[in-house]
């Protein structure tokens, strides 16, 4: 694959950018969806303010953080963020999160996957990508398994909603999986 004549930052559907400040004020409405934030973290399911996730929403040395927008119109729909970067391993953990309920099952979230992995395997030049996954939420599930994300292990009973025990998938993708996953 050559790269260099790929965009980084745009899929066919969706585009990586940097979060502006109008986007936190969407942002802060998400967080009034309980799927939402259950899908997106093991923790409480808390709201958080425009301040908060304007801190969250910044890159630093060990996180590449984006937002999603589409192309056609430009509206954000989601974030997607590479965390807990080991540079001397090559190493990082992904998290994602389609806001509102009328983007998701679209196949966002698929592209948004190919996007951040190119851009971590190419540009960031990571060897692996990581992931937890709770095992009720089967849409992230199925998409990940659809860039070649495979299953490595699981974190029994991790997770306690609504008077039930969860587990938490743990995932991972090697650069070498996800090159051959192209072809």
């Amino acid at each position: 694959m050559n790269t260099m004549k790929l965009n980084l930052f745009r899929g066919e559907k969706l585009k990586l950018a940097l979060p502006l400040e109008e986007d936190f004020e969407t942002m802060e409405k998400w967080g009034e969806d309980a799927e939402y934030l259950r899908n997106v973290d093991t923790e409480i399911a808390l709201p958080k303010n425009k301040e908060q996730l304007a801190e969250e929403g910044k890159s630093s040395h060990t996180e590449i953080f984006f937002t999603l927008k589409t192309i056609q119109d430009n509206r954000l729909i989601g974030l997607i963020c590479i965390h807990s970067i080991e540079w001397n391993n090559r190493t990082g953990l992904l998290a994602i999160g389609i806001g509102d309920s009328i983007n998701r099952g679209k196949g966002y979230g698929t592209e948004a996957l190919q996007l951040i992995l190119r851009y971590a395997f190419h540009e960031a030049n990571l060897d692996r990508v990581g992931l937890e996954v709770i095992e009720y939420n089967i849409g992230g599930l199925k998409a990940y398994e659809r860039v070649g994300f495979q299953l490595e292990g699981r974190k029994r009973s991790a997770v306690y909603r609504d008077g039930k025990r969860y587990d938490v998938l743990v995932m991972g993708i090697l650069r070498n999986e996800w090159e051959s996953h192209l072809i």
